[in-house]
């Protein structure tokens, strides 16, 4: 398999380092991190980020609460199916999407690719039918997804993996690919592993937000995001939980599982060099 890491959108809320704790300036950089799986069954999508639609009519499409408060960079540059095409593929070619959840940031692109299977949690789709509150009714978009037509729901459970849950053996997916539940930012909110011939490669979604909440015994997060967590938060017990095995799992080194967050935009710069060089190297063996 080859693995593509595509920057789906760019938020650049207000509040620069306070948010990803870099930029200089008056406005933050966030990006939406999603991949392209090359395998055998045809290309792999997980997340899609914003969507064509999403830019040519946002007000139609996406809460003015989130595009204001996080201030959605509308480009067709950042949607999946422009990346998608410029790899020198097609709309069709992506046969399969596999969702961490259905947040508007996540699932915009769904629409893009007609011809794809979608893959999700059971718990997330039942969650869309119960918008109840200012939060859960402007962070999911019907409009979104109401045309896909090849949908794949799961339960949790199966063969656990480095002691979480589990849902292997995905309909039509290698079984490289496998979705692990790690609810609390929405109620059927997954990560997504993929086994590469270097190890685990773990999309732990909105899991958590910040590079430096993983990876260290020392955890911090910027209060931009450490605010934006607990207001998106659906089950506080269940995320904290979830975060702390997850950075518990960054830490065994002997795991060798790399993981990574949605938003993080030095984290998607690193992963994204490294797969780039991996790319080159093999080229250059040919």
């Amino acid at each position: 398999m080859r693995i593509h890491h595509l920057n789906c959108g760019c938020m650049c809320p207000i509040g620069g380092p306070l948010f990803d704790g870099f930029s200089r300036g008056l406005t933050a950089c966030l990006v939406c991190h999603c991949l392209l799986v090359e395998t055998e069954q045809g290309l792999v999508l997980i997340d899609t980020g914003f969507g064509q639609r999403d830019v040519k009519a946002p007000l139609s499409r996406l809460s003015p609460f989130f595009m204001n408060l996080n201030r959605i960079q509308l480009d067709r540059k950042y949607t999946a199916l422009d990346q998608v095409e410029r790899l020198g593929f097609s709309a069709s070619d992506v046969r399969h999407i596999v969702l961490t959840h259905l947040d508007f940031d996540h699932a915009g692109g769904l629409e893009d690719f007609p011809d794809a299977t979608v893959h999700v949690m059971q718990t997330e789709a039942d969650a869309v039918h119960d918008r109840r509150g200012f939060i859960a009714h402007e962070r999911y978009r019907p409009g979104q997804w109401d045309e896909v037509k090849h949908w794949r729901y799961y339960s949790a459970g199966g063969e656990p993996w480095f002691g979480f849950e589990a849902v292997r053996d995905l309909d039509g997916l290698p079984q490289e690919i496998l979705l692990i539940p790690l609810a609390g930012h929405t109620r059927g909110h997954a990560g997504v592993a993929i086994e590469t011939p270097e190890g685990w490669l773990l999309h732990a979604g909105d899991a958590y937000f910040y590079r430096h909440e993983m990876g260290s015994p020392e955890r911090r997060c910027t209060p931009g995001l450490r605010f934006y967590q607990w207001m998106m938060e659906v089950d506080r017990k269940a995320r904290l939980h979830n975060q702390d095995r997850l950075h518990a799992l960054s830490l065994n080194r002997s795991s060798g599982v790399r993981l990574f967050c949605s938003h993080d935009a030095i984290e998607f710069k690193a992963f994204s060099d490294q797969s780039i060089a991996a790319l080159q190297g093999r080229a250059g063996q040919l």
